[in-house]
């Protein structure tokens, strides 16, 4: 019982138990402001994100050079506890959801290994960053709206709908739609380059794969994103607002974005197992 107390104390007094559980607690406080804020596509992205991440720091935790100093240390408490006070004092979700993981993030790695020691996380860095782009850049991008548009007319057009689509408009004879900036699907396509990087953290390609893959998650998005534009026309169309409202804001949104994920990775699947079966006849053939 003795010893067993004297390993528990340790452990407490370890500043890699500490880090370990001010992880958690960041992690912990962004998922439930998520879950808080009905914003079932961005809660679905975040936790298979965070536990990839949290799955990649974890197996390299050996490696990891955990030397910080006063300042770094100080600056990244500081991070922390401001995003914490936010989280207190937040009056509306906004971009704080789509930033926080990433400052979180590196205030996290700030007090383990210091700016010295950044390098280390600078890819699960760069993908949680890459998740707020959307909001926090969303001014440098073209707007897409229109082209979603005209994706979801043709393929209404070509399954037998009487469409007429004008920019933004989809017009259907007994009903019509207006694809807004927060429709057009940028905020899917960049959560599936999210996963993309996290992909190739996770099974190193080269840049030939590497561009396919990003042109591939891109393409998915946009054509799935498309998809549930058309879906919300035919809704409206026929007066079934309470289905429209399941699928544009409701949990029916979430299916959407499973099955664009599910898609990307059935196809990254396909990826590797296509890349280890060639290295495997490599080796056999050198034999």
């Amino acid at each position: 019982m003795k010893a067993s107390h004297l390993t528990v104390t340790s452990q407490l007094k370890s500043p890699q138990f500490w880090l370990l559980a001010t992880g958690a607690g960041c992690i912990a406080i962004h998922l439930t402001l998520t879950w808080r804020s009905g914003n079932s596509s961005l809660l679905g992205m975040s936790v298979l994100l965070w536990a990839a991440i949290s799955s990649l720091i974890w197996e390299k935790r050996h490696n990891l050079k955990l030397e910080s100093g006063i300042f770094s240390s100080f600056f990244g408490l500081t991070l922390i506890a401001l995003l914490l006070f936010k989280s207190i004092s937040l009056t509306s979700f906004g971009v704080f959801l789509y930033l926080s993981p990433a400052i979180f993030a590196l205030g996290l790695a700030l007090l383990a290994s210091g700016f010295k020691g950044l390098k280390q996380y600078k890819g699960e860095l760069f993908v949680l960053f890459f998740l707020s782009v959307p909001k926090v850049l969303a001014s440098l991008f073209p707007d897409i709206s229109p082209l979603t548009a005209k994706f979801a007319g043709f393929v209404l057009w070509y399954t037998g709908f009487e469409v007429d689509q004008n920019g933004t408009l989809i017009n259907l004879p007994t009903g019509s739609v207006e694809v807004y900036p927060g429709c057009s699907g940028v905020e899917l396509i960049f959560q599936l380059l999210s996963l993309a990087l996290l992909f190739f953290l996770m099974f190193p390609q080269n840049w030939k794969r590497k561009i396919i893959v990003t042109i591939m998650a891109a393409l998915l998005a946009f054509i799935v994103n498309g998809l549930r534009v058309a879906l919300m026309a035919i809704l409206v169309a026929q007066q079934q607002m309470t289905a429209f409202d399941y699928w544009h804001e409701g949990e029916g949104s979430l299916v959407f974005s499973l099955i664009t994920v599910l898609l990307f990775g059935l196809f990254c699947w396909f990826l590797v197992g296509r890349n280890e079966l060639r290295n495997k006849e490599a080796t056999e053939s050198s034999k």
